[in-house]
């Protein structure tokens, strides 16, 4: 199972940009086996906690998380016999929470108004009272996460597009994926552009994603690689998704419908170019939004 992480298809969406001179792209990344990008990372840390000598028998694993992450750890804890422990905002939708107890994690709720910064706090403080029993690969700060990205999605995508790259559109959660992506594709061609898209306010329904003014800022967040900044509003986010159903034929989840939004921007400025994202999972763990019925 582990030699499924990546190699995620890149998807055409042929009817969001008309200028046949802009081609737009999104990497597909429910195609991991737990279902979304976060694959990626949590194995890396996983294995680099391993390797480091800090991930042992008998230690359990425990992080913050939205959800994706924390499936991740869940699934690849079941596969690789540890015990994982996740601290969740109590607002999650409850889809996400049921496939980790699924794994066979345990899941403890944190105040759903303080987000992920607020489960973390929790994390550190359970960790705090028991070190020795925790393996806390804190996502938000450990290299390894974006290294998985540079290492394997900003590869994938110069491979897909044969470096024809000019636009990198991507959501800012823990900022993993656009960091190591973003450098890994400025590595091979700094003229490439790196758009980080966040909600247009610190009160949002766009899980996953934070409004980098006003949260903690993540210790692997790199500015510098940063051209150019999208706002985007949970309602069109949520408007995208359904707009994506339809007109595509893609069931993405809210942060892809964000992402989307971001990038037709992009593309609708450009005479021509091409535009990659990130759709980060797809949309079956979302279908209690109540966006679905208005």
């Amino acid at each position: 199972m582990l030699v499924r992480v990546g190699g995620t298809p890149l998807l055409r969406l042929a009817q969001c940009v008309q200028n046949p001179k802009v081609r737009l792209y999104a990497k597909a990344e429910w195609y991991n086996p737990g279902g979304s990008v976060k694959d990626r990372p949590a194995l890396n840390m996983i294995q680099e906690g391993e390797r480091s000598g800090k991930l042992t028998r008998g230690k359990t694993l425990i992080d913050a998380t939205s959800g994706n992450t924390g499936i991740a750890y869940a699934m690849f804890g079941a596969a690789l016999g540890y015990e994982v422990e996740l601290v969740i905002p109590a607002n999650v939708g409850p889809e996400r929470k049921r496939i980790i107890e699924a794994y066979g994690a345990s899941v403890r709720e944190s105040d759903p108004l303080e987000g992920t910064d607020g489960a973390r706090g929790l994390v550190q403080s359970l960790v705090a009272r028991k070190p020795e029993k925790y393996f806390y690969p804190d996502q938000y700060n450990n290299p390894a996460n974006w290294q998985a990205h540079f290492q394997t999605t900003g590869e994938e995508i110069l491979h897909q597009t044969k470096g024809a790259v000019t636009h990198f559109v991507c959501g800012l959660g823990t900022t993993g994926t656009f960091v190591g992506t973003s450098r890994r594709l400025k590595q091979a061609n700094a003229a490439v552009q790196s758009i980080a898209v966040q909600p247009d306010g610190p009160f949002h329904g766009l899980e996953g994603l934070k409004h980098i003014p006003s949260s903690w800022i993540p210790g692997i967040y790199d500015p510098t690689l940063v051209d150019g900044v999208e706002e985007v509003a949970t309602e069109e986010a949520y408007a995208m998704v359904k707009r994506l159903a339809r007109e595509e034929g893609l069931l993405v989840g809210i942060s892809s419908g964000a992402a989307t939004v971001a990038a037709v921007r992009i593309a609708e400025r450009l005479e021509a170019g091409m535009v990659v994202t990130i759709f980060p999972d797809n949309g079956t763990k979302y279908l209690n939004e109540l966006f679905w019925e208005k």
